[in-house]
């Protein structure tokens, strides 16, 4: 058996500094070399420079996609930091929809040694990727293994900082990777937004993943509605998403969303605004 490590960065493998966590090669390397079974063969790949996960974007998802593709037939082990995870794992789950691939997603909301949390991850991700009867995309945080690609960060310090919302099931992409000169990006409704900062925003942008109100509404606002027909009708994707982490959009049930669908808004369903973002990376057409 061969375990894969992608080690990118993150609070996992950090050490103090005088200027705060930094990271420190080798940390993560050598803790997952610990936990290997016997017989198992660990090849790893670290990011240079490692990143803070704030900084990781569609060329590094592109990066760890090569990394798996040259890897045919063995477990991957993500090593990531928090904050963008829900990203990567809903990149990662999507860009490998329908491909027989086993990867756990880790990290930590603390370094190895500060604690037990990040050293239990570990042993949890490794547990799993030796253990038969499963593929996909899989994180592995607090004693729990989650669908990566449903990934939503709930709590900035506990521990327990992860949870995942299901997802319609998802085919193959049109495009496994990611076109890192596309401008997307997450939009948000809020009271008393003025639909010059809207179009302003979709003026930039190829297309948006819009987050609404509860199961699908939008204000009663005939410029806010203007500037949403007018970015769709220019060819610009907007997929609407429930500000609402559960029960995803109902288009129907209520007619303040009227405007949406007659605009030409996508209906994201139940996805996340992460997943929903990652749809839009990955498919050149409408849906």
């Amino acid at each position: 058996m061969e375990i894969v490590l992608i080690h990118t960065g993150g609070t996992i493998g950090m050490v103090p500094s005088p200027d705060g966590l930094v990271p420190e090669r080798g940390r993560v390397e050598r803790a997952v070399e610990a936990l290997m079974p016997t017989g198992a063969r660990l090849t790893t790949h670290l990011f240079d420079p490692l990143l803070d996960s704030a900084d990781v974007g569609p060329d590094d998802w592109n990066r760890m996609l090569d990394l798996i593709d040259a890897h045919p037939g063995a477990s991957i082990l993500v090593t990531h930091g928090t904050d963008t995870m829900s990203f990567t794992g809903a990149a990662l789950a999507q860009a490998l929809a329908g491909r027989d691939v086993r990867v756990i997603l880790c990290g930590a909301m603390a370094p190895l040694g500060a604690g037990e949390g990040a050293r239990a991850n570990l042993t949890l991700a490794v547990a799993t990727l030796i253990a038969p009867g499963w593929t996909g995309v899989k994180c592995a945080f607090a004693q729990k293994i989650m669908e990566a690609g449903g990934l939503i960060k709930h709590d900035t310090r506990g521990d327990d900082a992860f949870r995942s919302v299901p997802q319609d099931p998802v085919g193959p992409p049109e495009t496994r990777r990611f076109d890192p000169d596309r401008r997307l990006a997450v939009l948000a409704l809020t009271p008393g937004l003025p639909a010059s900062a809207l179009s302003g925003a979709l003026a930039a942008l190829d297309g948006a993943v819009l987050r609404v109100f509860g199961a699908g509404t939008v204000m009663h606002d005939a410029e806010v509605h203007a500037a949403l027909a007018g970015a769709v009708s220019q060819g610009k994707r907007i997929r609407a998403v429930s500000q609402c982490e559960g029960g995803g959009l109902a288009p129907g049930h209520y007619a303040a969303g009227a405007a949406l669908w007659a605009a030409g808004v996508e209906n994201g369903g139940r996805e996340t605004p992460e997943a929903a973002l990652v749809k839009l990376w990955l498919a050149g057409g409408r849906s």
